[in-house]
């Protein structure tokens, strides 16, 4: 089986490796992009996720900053903290965007089965080559003709994101989020001496950042905030999974609002998804064709969807709060957070998604 994916990027090159280690030829198609790699994002990955990037995909412990406690706050009770989630190993584990995309590539290249190609948009060309199609540019040409259906939601928000340098804290591994008025903030630590700071803002995007992030910090004696980049927030859900023997992936098939970093925790699954499809054929020794996009889409569409809304409806709960400037909807989350059963629950929810 030969498989081609479309666009470079994270969630791409995990997949190509993931397929790759199996034996399976694989090229990468590069994207048409020539922007610089904003050294300023990190990606939150749960537990859960770790164990199958590491055993499944590559190895990537040395690049990890583990997470063991995330405190959530609330600027409307005076910035009082109303919950915790705990673990005394690791909740979840933060990365740099960068570092896992060159130790990627680095690897890839490294193996027989895989090559990076340039760019094409045409399907008839492409498709008298490859078995499998994994699309997952949200504006190529393919896009445009087979994956333009969506369930798309606008948040008129921004998210602007930077890295703080501090004075050094020991133990640096409690995240923090707070639901200001102005939207959701958090703090990542990623050493001792760094944390990743997300701010997503409704509105414009004519605002002073970094007194902002001076404001809600409540660990560090920041000696510098880096360089603070911005991006538009929607989310969206595609309508069909899948065209013949393309399957839509990535950012293509979902887009979700970053306050919980789950964005690139649901295609991880998603890779998880398919690759117990595609090993499940090999077993049987039947051939893998397209068939397995529309599996996919069964086991997966549902799901993803359910976990979509759900993070939104956590957005529109703490937005609603902020815009009333009342304390009942805290009020009743301090109440879920005594209930220790809820609490596991959610925890586990975060960490393995929607399992069925």
């Amino acid at each position: 089986m030969k498989v081609c994916i479309l666009g470079d990027g994270l969630t791409s090159l995990a997949l190509a490796k993931a397929l790759v280690n199996k034996g399976i030829s694989t090229d990468v198609f590069l994207s048409n992009n020539n922007k610089k790699k904003d050294k300023s994002r990190t990606l939150g990955i749960s537990k859960s996720n770790i164990e199958f990037f590491n055993k499944n995909i590559l190895n990537i412990e040395k690049f990890l900053w583990d997470i063991n406690k995330i405190e959530i706050y609330s600027e409307n009770l005076n910035n009082r903290k109303i919950i915790d989630f705990n673990d005394k190993k690791r909740l979840f584990s933060i990365i740099k965007n960068h570092e896992l995309n060159t130790y990627l590539v680095k690897q890839l290249k490294k193996n027989k089965f895989f090559r990076f190609k340039k760019r094409i948009d045409n399907y008839e060309i492409i498709k008298k080559n490859y078995q499998l199609i994994v699309n997952c540019e949200v504006n190529n040409k393919i896009t445009k003709k087979f994956f333009y259906k969506k369930f798309i939601k606008d948040y008129k928000s921004y998210a602007y994101t930077t890295i703080i340098e501090h004075k050094k804290i020991l133990n640096n591994n409690v995240a923090t989020q707070t639901f200001t008025k102005k939207g959701p903030i958090a703090f990542l630590p990623i050493s001792n001496k760094e944390t990743s700071v997300v701010y997503s803002i409704k509105g414009d995007r004519k605002i002073e950042i970094a007194e902002l992030i001076r404001n809600f910090n409540i660990r560090y004696k920041i000696v510098k905030i880096n360089k603070i980049n911005c991006f538009k927030l929607q989310s969206s859900n595609l309508r069909s999974y899948h065209h013949k023997n393309i399957l839509a992936f990535g950012d293509l098939l979902h887009r979700i609002h970053p306050l919980a970093g789950q964005g690139f925790n649901m295609s991880i699954r998603d890779i998880k998804s398919l690759i117990k499809i595609i090993d499940f054929k090999m077993s049987l020794g039947l051939n893998l064709d397209s068939s397995i996009c529309e599996e996919f889409e069964n086991k997966s569409k549902h799901k993803n969807y359910i976990f979509s809304q759900g993070i939104d409806f956590v957005y529109e709960f703490f937005n609603t709060e902020s815009n009333i400037n009342n304390d009942i909807s805290t009020k009743f989350v301090e109440l879920f957070a005594n209930n220790k059963i809820a609490n596991k629950f959610f925890t586990k929810l975060a960490d393995e998604g929607i399992v069925t």
